[in-house]
């Protein structure tokens, strides 16, 4: 589990973030406009992405978007801003639960599928917030170095 992550009762981040046209819905929408935002970003700054920051960066979007979808009621809300050395990934949905990692394995020893969402973002990302919303739900936010 992210032993860190921290939660308030509105964003911290000063950042204007802009949401991405239509909402993704899926996973791969999501890695799509990861992808657009720091390819656009990189061809304005003319800064090279490291590929395997990029690769960690849609590996957290993928996580989010899927969690808020299995364990969040869907998705109800997704920016992506690309901030100094790194990418903002912020995905809301409608539970106000905070994510867990689950143990690996069951009470009788077995292995159980899934489970490892909530740990990779909190690996890959360098700072992770979960914040109330308002009108009920959650919102996290993932900021992932990009170099």
């Amino acid at each position: 589990m992210c032993d860190e992550h921290k939660t308030e009762a509105t964003p911290r981040f000063s950042v204007a973030r802009r949401r991405v046209g239509p909402r993704p819905c899926r996973p791969a929408e999501a890695r799509r406009a990861v992808e657009r935002a720091v390819s656009e970003r990189a061809g304005a700054t003319h800064t090279p992405c490291d590929p395997q920051a990029l690769s960690d960066a849609l590996l957290v979007a993928s996580e989010l978007t899927t969690n808020a979808i299995l364990h969040g009621g869907g998705i109800t809300d997704f920016r992506v801003t690309v901030e100094g050395r790194g990418v903002c990934v912020s995905v809301s949905d409608r539970s106000a639960a905070p994510p867990v990692a689950k143990e690996p394995v069951d009470p009788q020893g077995r292995w159980r599928p899934g489970g490892h969402g909530w740990p990779i973002v909190c690996r890959l990302a360098r700072d992770v917030r979960v914040t109330d919303l308002p009108t009920g739900g959650k919102c996290i936010t993932a900021v992932v170095p990009l170099s």
